[in-house]
């Protein structure tokens, strides 16, 4: 059982109040019968289209209107779109951010973070070599250190995004979201309502939820392949796990479904998105989920850092 307390529903009312004015309401497209491969429509949400490139602008926004920021400003580690998130979040303060990525980032997310003006540090391979540099140097300066996924205001900030879905889509019966260190799933498992179906989508080689819910704890993994900068963690957060172990369904997709569904969204509807944002359209393409007739599927697009060049390299 965590320590570490879960978000509440005033939580999320307050997190909505305090974010709204500088995030982006992001629309939902309706797809047609036969688009995608698909015989049935979906909802797809463009997260990919938030501030900052992915839904990771609410969590950090959240944390720090919530909690305020010190004399060195915001510090935090992260395959990329969460400290591009950071970094914006401390330009629209007017506050400094540094930002520890590893090795495996996308030199696309890494222009990113320097074009917000952070400065940047690349350790090590994964992500959690990141976040180990990130806490030791947190721990010799005055800087909020702002976690991805495993912090009650990083969570009910990720939370917002299932506020605005219950509003766009109020009939909804299933959401399929992205999991690396789990921190949407668990903002969506929170803000929606206990009727609606959350669905855990990784890749195969980036699967600390599905190996955590076959051991029924979270264990390490190894990441890689075409998800590892932005479904990297090594292992599931304890906060994440203590909110969608009983409450998410798990499932997997391989790279090359990835890559395919990447690929498909750029030429049906010219969305340029990364992989780890094309993982929910795969389990669908690939029948690694099969709604029934007439569910209402939401597939979360939930980054689109990415260089638009790499969609058809092989």
């Amino acid at each position: 059982m965590t320590t570490i307390p879960v978000p509440t529903s005033a939580d999320i009312a307050a997190a909505v109040e305090r974010c709204t004015p500088l995030l982006r309401r992001t629309p939902v497209l309706r797809t047609t019968p036969g688009d995608l491969g698909l015989s049935e429509s979906v909802t797809l949400k463009l997260e990919s289209l938030q501030h900052a490139g992915s839904f990771k602008a609410r969590g950090s926004l959240n944390t720090a209107l919530g909690l305020g920021v010190p004399a060195d400003g915001l510090i935090a580690a992260s395959g990329g779109n969460h400290g591009i998130a950071v970094a914006r979040t401390a330009r629209v303060l007017g506050v400094k951010a540094e930002i520890f990525v590893p090795g495996v980032s996308s030199p696309a997310k890494i222009d990113r973070l320097r074009a917000q003006g952070a400065l940047v540090n690349i350790v090590g391979e994964l992500y959690d070599d990141a976040q180990e540099a990130c806490d030791a140097r947190a721990a010799s300066i005055d800087a909020l250190k702002i976690h991805p996924y495993n912090a009650p205001l990083t969570v009910a900030g990720q939370a917002t995004l299932g506020v605005e879905l219950v509003e766009q889509v109020p009939d909804l019966d299933t959401v399929l979201a992205a999991v690396g260190g789990g921190g949407l799933a668990a903002g969506l498992r929170l803000a929606l309502p206990s009727s609606v179906r959350v669905i855990a989508v990784e890749t195969e080689a980036c699967n600390a939820f599905h190996a955590a819910s076959a051991a029924r704890e979270p264990v390490d993994v190894s990441p890689a392949g075409v998800g590892a900068d932005a479904l990297g963690a090594r292992r599931i957060g304890e906060l994440p796990w203590s909110i969608l172990a009983d409450t998410a369904d798990s499932i997997v997709v391989d790279d090359a479904s990835v890559t395919t569904a990447r690929r498909n969204l750029w030429s049906h509807y010219q969305l340029a998105v990364e992989p780890a944002a094309a993982v929910t359209l795969a389990a669908l393409q690939t029948g690694a989920y099969r709604p029934e007739p007439g569910e209402r599927v939401v597939a979360v697009v939930c980054g689109g850092n990415t260089d638009p060049a790499d969609l058809f390299v092989n």
